[in-house]
C-alpha cells in the first residue's frame, strides 16, 4: 500500500524512466566517452539510492554499505566467469562452483538473493543498536568484509585483482538497473513500512507510542538496501571487468557519501541531484589536477584535487543546506502537494479492549534513586483520573511504566485479566492504551495529516487507517492544516495534533501528559470541552498529569496525588482540596479551587 496521492507516484515514476531514456540516448548520440561516464553515473546512482533507502528513512548513517556491493560484485563474477578461468585460477574452488557459467541476469538476481539473506543476519545485531553506536557497527562491517576479501584468496583471489569477468553491463544494462532502484526506493518511502520508518526517524519513542515495530521496519529497510547495492556491484563488476577489495572500501565510501550528503539523504530526488552534483565536479576537477594554465599562468599539479572539492562541497552543503541541495521532500510533492483522497469516519470508533487497566506495587529504580515506590493504580474507561503532585514526584515516570517506555523495576498491572508488565510501548498501543507527551513529540518533517496516519497504520491491523487518521484530525479540529509539516504549526495546534494521532490508535484509555502546558486559557478551556467530549462519545478513560489545578478540579472524576514517589491520597476533586496531607505537600494554603 502506498500512503502518498497516486498522481505523486505515476509522476515520479514516468519523470525517471523519461529522463533516464533521454540521458542514455545523448550519451549514445555523443559517443563512447560518454557512454563510459552515464554508465558508472547510473551503477554509482542505484548505490546512492541503495544507501539512502537506508540512511535517509532510518536517519543512522551507514559506512559499510559498499560491504554489500562488494558481496554482490564477486557472488555475481563468481558465476558468469568463464568455467575454464576458473579452474585455472581459482583451483579450490568446490567443483559445482568451478563448473558453474552464468549469464548476468541469473547471476546478479542470485548474487541479490545471497546478499539479502546476509543483509538479514547482520541486520538483526545491528537493530538493536542506536545512534552512534549503530554507525560505528556499520564502519566495523566495512572493516570486516574488507578483510575477508583479502584473506579469502580461494575465493577472491585476495588482494590480487579478480579479472576476466565478462564486461556485459553496457549503457542499457545500466539504465534498466537504475530504472529498478530509483523506482523500488521511491515506492518504497511512501509505502507503509517507509513512513513507519520515516517516523522512527523522527522521534523513535513517539514512533513506538503509536505502535510502530522500530527494528523490523528498520530491518526492511536495511535488506532493501542491501540488494540496491549487491544490484550495484555485480553491474559495476561487469562493466570494469576486473574489481579488487580496495574498490569497496574507504574511497568510494566517501564518494557514495558525498552524493547522498550533499543532494539530500531523505529523498530519492536528494540521491540523484548530489549524484549530478558530484558527477560533474569530478569530471571537471580531473581535468586540471594534472596541472593547468590560466592566463599565461602554469598552475603545478596538485595531488588530490578531486577529494579537496569534494570535501569543500560537503562542508558547504552542511553550512548552507543541511537538508541537502534538494532538501526534505521529493520534486513532485512540492510541485503537487496534497494526500491521497480519502472519506472520514464519521468518527473515532470505540475500543474493543475497554476493559479497567488495574496496577500494584509499581516499582521504578534508577541506581539508588526510587523514582516511584509501591504505587496501585485502577483506571476506567469512560471515567477522567488525574495525577498530580510536586515536580520530580514521579508522575511521568508512572506513565512510562504504564505505556511500556519504561520496564519497571517491581510490580505489575493488567487490561482486565490480561497481564501487560514486560510488553514494550508498540504492543502497549496495539492493546488500546495511547499517550502524548510531556514534551510534545511529533514527526516534524512530515506533515500534520502523515503524523496521525502512521498511527493509524500501525494499530488495530491498519484498518480503515486513512478514515480514522481524517477523523481525529476533525476531531481535534486540526484537519485545515493536514497538509502542512507538523514542526510548523502553533505550539497549540502541535498539542492537539499529538491528541489526535493518539486517537488514531483507537483507544480506550489515552494518557495526557501536560496537555495544556503553554496553552493560554482559552485554549485550555477548548482543551477541556474536546477531552469532556471523548470521554463522552468514545467512552474513552484518561488518565491526565498537569500542573493546572483549575484544569483537573473541572475536568477529572478522580485524582491520584503523588509525593516522592509515594502515592500519599486518591479521591474526589473535593476529597482531594480537602485532604491536610495533601495540602501539606502540594496543594499549600493558599490552593485555588
Amino acid at each position: 500500500m502506498i500512503t502518498s496521492p497516486r498522481k505523486h507516484i505515476i509522476v515520479s515514476v514516468t519523470a525517471i524512466v523519461l529522463a533516464v531514456v533521454v540521458a542514455a540516448v545523448l550519451a549514445t548520440v555523443l559517443g563512447t566517452a560518454s557512454e563510459r561516464v552515464l554508465t558508472v553515473f547510473f551503477i554509482s546512482l542505484i548505490a546512492v539510492v541503495g544507501m539512502g533507502v537506508y540512511s535517509g528513512n532510518s536517519g543512522i548513517l551507514t559506512f559499510g554499505h559498499l560491504s554489500f556491493m562488494a558481496i554482490g560484485a564477486y557472488a555475481a563474477s563468481l558465476l558468469t566467469l568463464p568455467a575454464q578461468l576458473k579452474i585455472a585460477t581459482l583451483p579450490k574452488l568446490p567443483e559445482w562452483l568451478a563448473t558453474t557459467e552464468m549469464g548476468l541476469l541469473p547471476a546478479t538476481l542470485i548474487a541479490v538473493l545471497l546478499t539479502c539473506a546476509v543483509a538479514l543476519l547482520i541486520g538483526l545485531a545491528i537493530g538493536k543498536l542506536e545512534g552512534s553506536a549503530a554507525v560505528i557497527s556499520t564502519l566495523g562491517l566495512l572493516i570486516i568484509v574488507h578483510g575477508i576479501a583479502i584473506g579469502w584468496r580461494d575465493v577472491t583471489r585476495g588482494s590480487q585483482t579478480f579479472f576476466g569477468i565478462p564486461r556485459e553491463a553496457s549503457l542499457w544494462v545500466a539504465a534498466i538497473g537504475v530504472i529498478i532502484a530509483l523506482i523500488v526506493a521511491r515506492l518504497y518511502r511512501d509505502s507503509i513500512s517507509g513512513l513507519r520508518l520515516r517516523a522512527g526517524r523522527e522521534n523513535a519513542i513517539a514512533a513506538s507510542a503509536v505502535g510502530v515495530r522500530i527494528r523490523r521496519e528498520r530491518l526492511i529497510s536495511f535488506v532493501l538496501s542491501a540488494a540496491l547495492m549487491a544490484l550495484s556491484g555485480a553491474l559495476i563488476a561487469h562493466f570494469l571487468g576486473a574489481i579488487s577489495p580496495k574498490k569497496f572500501y574507504f574511497t568510494d565510501t566517501f564518494l557514495l557519501l558525498a552524493m547522498l550528503i550533499v543532494g539530500g539523504m531523505t529523498t530519492v530526488t536528494g540521491a540523484i541531484t548530489g549524484a549530478v552534483t558530484i558527477t560533474i565536479v569530478i569530471e571537471v576537477l580531473r581535468r586540471f589536477e594534472g596541472g593547468f594554465t590560466l592566463a599565461g599562468w602554469d598552475m603545478p599539479a596538485i595531488f588530490g584535487t578531486t577529494q579537496i572539492g569534494i570535501g569543500l562541497i560537503i562542508l558547504f552543503a552542511m553550512f548552507r543546506k543541511p537538508d541537502g541541495l534538494a532538501g526534505l521532500k521529493e520534486w513532485e510533492e512540492r510541485l503537487f502537494p496534497g494526500r491521497p483522497g480519502t472519506k472520514a469516519a464519521p468518527d473515532i470508533a470505540q475500543s474493543a479492549k475497554a476493559e479497567p487497566l488495574t496496577a500494584t506495587g509499581m516499582t521504578m529504580q534508577f541506581g539508588g534513586l526510587v523514582a516511584v515506590n509501591d504505587v496501585a493504580l485502577t483506571l476506567n474507561p469512560g471515567e477522567i483520573t488525574g495525577l498530580i503532585g510536586p515536580n520530580g514526584s514521579g508522575k511521568t515516570t508512572l506513565m512510562n511504566m504504564l505505556s511500556g517506555v519504561l520496564v519497571p523495576t517491581k510490580g505489575r498491572f493488567y487490561q482486565g485479566t490480561t497481564e501487560l508488565s514486560g510488553l514494550v510501548s508498540h504492543e502497549i498501543a496495539n492493546r488500546g492504551i495511547a499517550r502524548t507527551f510531556q514534551n510534545i513529540r511529533l514527526f516534524d518533517t512530515l506533515s500534520v495529516y502523515q503524523n496521525v496516519l502512521v498511527a493509524a497504520l500501525s494499530t488495530n491491523g491498519g484498518k480503515n487507517a486513512h478514515g480514522r487518521a481524517q477523523a481525529a484530525l476533525t476531531r481535534m479540529g486540526v484537519a485545515d492544516h493536514a497538509d502542512e509539516d507538523a514542526g510548523t504549526l502553533s505550539y497549540g495546534d502541535q498539542r492537539r495534533v499529538e491528541i489526535a494521532r493518539a486517537l488514531a490508535c483507537q483507544p480506550s484509555l489515552l494518557f495526557l501528559d501536560e496537555p495544556a502546558a503553554g496553552m493560554n486559557r482559552d485554549e485550555t478551556d477548548n482543551l477541556t470541552e474536546t477531552l469532556r467530549a471523548l470521554t463522552r462519545d468514545l467512552g474513552l478513560g484518561i488518565l491526565l498529569v498537569d500542573h493546572d489545578l483549575k484544569l483537573i478540579n473541572q475536568l477529572c472524576d478522580r485524582i491520584a496525588v503523588l509525593n516522592e514517589g509515594h502515592l500519599i491520597a486518591e479521591g474526589t476533586p473535593q476529597d482531594i482540596r480537602n485532604n491536610p496531607v495533601v495540602i501539606e505537600a502540594y496543594l499549600g494554603p493558599n490552593r485555588q479551587d
